[in-house]
């Protein structure tokens, strides 16, 4: 094509600049989006698994006794646990 002129407006220019970065962005975008489907884990999965991290830590330094551990473990789990004996005064 031959510009007739002073060549492409201003407008060309901008469309071309908004149009290279909107297309980088996406590639960018895209890299990441499918190096964390094939390598990381899903969110849901983390929020799993750090309530359960956080218990075993705090039994392995001894704030939690094992009754404890293992009433909070059955309620994060869902599993009903055993009610407790109460003692009568």
């Amino acid at each position: 094509m031959w510009y007739w002129g002073s060549g492409p407006h201003w407008w060309g220019w901008l469309l071309g600049f908004f149009g290279m970065v909107v297309f980088w962005g996406l590639l960018i975008w895209a890299i990441f989006a499918i190096a964390h489907a094939l390598l990381g884990r899903s969110t849901s999965e983390r929020r799993e698994e750090d309530p359960k991290r956080i218990l075993d830590q705090r039994l392995a330094r001894g704030e939690i006794t094992p009754e404890e551990y293992q009433r909070t473990r059955d309620a994060i789990d869902g599993r009903p646990s055993e009610p407790r004996a109460r003692s009568e005064a």
